[in-house]
């Protein structure tokens, strides 16, 4: 990242069918595509969560991008949480 560009955070979860189609690997080809750093992982009531850092304008990219997903998502509704950037991340991984 740049030095001297303010980071943002932004936590988001994804509704719908979304486990089982890929999203989790998608979301972190994006994510790395963007120069995103954080995490993606699947949570036990069926949704993607993901928390991501980096440029606001590359989060919005992202969020838009998960309103469509990869292809087999069928994507009902993405949270949005704009938090404080903790700069703890060094890359975009999934979590177990």
């Amino acid at each position: 990242m740049l030095s001297g560009v303010e980071k943002n955070r932004v936590r988001l979860v994804i509704t719908g069918r979304v486990q089982g189609v890929y999203f989790r690997a998608s979301t972190l080809r994006q994510a790395t595509m963007l120069g995103l750093t954080g995490w993606v992982k699947n949570c036990p009531d069926g949704s993607v969560e993901a928390v991501a850092e980096g440029v606001k304008t590359k989060l919005e990219e992202l969020i838009a991008w998960c309103h469509q997903g990869p292809d087999g998502a069928q994507v009902a509704e993405v949270g949005v949480t704009w938090e404080a950037a903790q700069n703890v991340f060094h890359d975009f991984s999934i979590k177990r």
